[in-house]
C-alpha cells in the first residue's frame, strides 16, 4: 500500500526540468526571484498545451507553496463561498493512478465562525483541469474532527429548532422546549445522519417526569450541505468527535491569485 510522502521527493519531479528549477533553493525565495516559472504554466495552461507531467508539477508547486507558507500558521481561505480560518499543520499529496489524494491536517478551525477542534481532511480522487481558472475536481472528501460540545450546541441553537440547548454541569446536553415548559438532559449521538436522542432526566414547570415515560424519535438528516453524510458523531467527555462524507466537489482557483496570496500571506481562493 501507497504511503504519504513529501512533494518535495516525488519522483516525477526529477524527470521534469521545470520541477528542478522550482526547487533548487526554496519555494518561497524561487517565487520572489523567478515569475515566469508561474507565469509560463498559466500560459501553457490556458493555451491547452500542457504535458502530460504538468498536473504533476501544479499540484507540487501548490501543496509545497502553501506549506511553506503557512505550515505551522494560521491559513486564511474562502471556499466555495466559506470563509475559513486554521492553523495548517499537515498538507501531503499522493498520486493514485490517474488522479491524486491529499491530506490536510488544520486546527484550531473556523469555519464560517464555527469553531472546530480540528479535522483531518481526506481528498480521493483529485484531479486538476487545464485552463484559466484551473478547475479542482475531488471525487469524494473524508472529514474526521472534533469539535466541542458547547461549540455544537451552539451551531445546533441557529438552526430555529424547538428546544433551546445548553450544556448541563454534568457534560450533558439540557433541551428545553420553546412552549411546552418542558426540560430534559439528554444524550445523543449520530450514526448515518440518524440523530438518536436518550434521555437521562426531564421535568415539566420543576415537577419530575418518570423516565419511562418520556421519549424521543430518531431525526433523519437528510437535507445536508453539499449531499454530505454524518458516518458517526459521539460525545466524548467535553468533545464530539465526528467523521463527515462528502460526494463529488468542484471547484476553480485561479493561479495567479493563489501565487500572489502565498508570497504575501493573505487569502487563498478556491471559488
Amino acid at each position: 500500500m501507497a504511503t504519504y510522502f513529501d512533494p518535495t521527493s516525488w519522483s516525477p519531479m526529477r524527470a521534469v526540468d521545470l520541477g528542478k528549477r522550482l526547487f533548487d533553493q526554496s519555494l518561497l525565495e524561487q517565487w520572489l526571484s523567478f515569475t515566469t516559472a508561474w507565469v509560463d504554466p498559466v500560459a501553457d495552461l490556458g493555451a491547452g498545451t500542457v504535458t502530460a507531467l504538468m498536473p504533476d508539477v501544479l499540484m507540487t508547486v501548490l501543496s509545497e507553496g502553501i506549506l511553506s507558507r503557512f505550515g505551522g500558521q494560521e491559513v486564511s481561505a474562502t471556499l466555495l463561498g466559506h470563509d475559513l480560518h486554521a492553523t495548517l499543520q499537515v498538507l501531503k499529496v499522493r498520486r493514485r493512478g490517474a488522479h491524486f489524494q491529499t491530506k490536510t491536517v488544520l486546527s484550531r478551525m473556523r469555519w464560517d465562525d464555527h469553531p472546530i477542534e480540528q479535522v483531518t481532511v481526506i481528498a480521493h480522487g483529485v484531479r486538476l483541469v487545464p485552463g484559466v481558472p484551473t478547475k479542482v475536481r475531488a471525487q469524494q472528501l473524508d472529514l474526521n474532527g472534533t469539535v466541542t460540545t458547547e461549540a455544537l450546541v451552539g451551531w445546533l441553537n441557529t438552526q430555529q429548532l424547538d428546544w433551546q440547548l445548553g450544556i448541563d454541569a454534568t457534560g450533558l446536553i439540557r433541551a428545553k422546549h420553546r412552549r411546552r415548559r418542558i426540560t430534559a438532559l439528554v444524550e445523543a449521538q449520530v450514526r448515518d445522519n440518524l440523530v438518536t436522542v436518550e434521555i437521562q432526566r426531564a421535568n415539566w414547570l420543576g415537577i419530575p417526569i418518570p423516565r419511562n415515560i418520556p421519549t424521543a424519535p430518531a431525526i433523519l438528516l437528510d437535507r445536508l450541505p453539499n449531499d454530505a453524510r454524518i458516518v458517526h458523531a459521539t460525545r466524548e467527555g467535553d468533545l464530539v468527535r465526528f467523521r463527515v462524507e462528502l460526494p463529488q466537489i468542484t471547484g476553480s482557483f485561479d493561479l495567479a491569485q493563489i501565487r500572489s496570496a502565498i508570497v504575501a500571506g493573505t487569502t487563498l481562493i478556491v471559488f
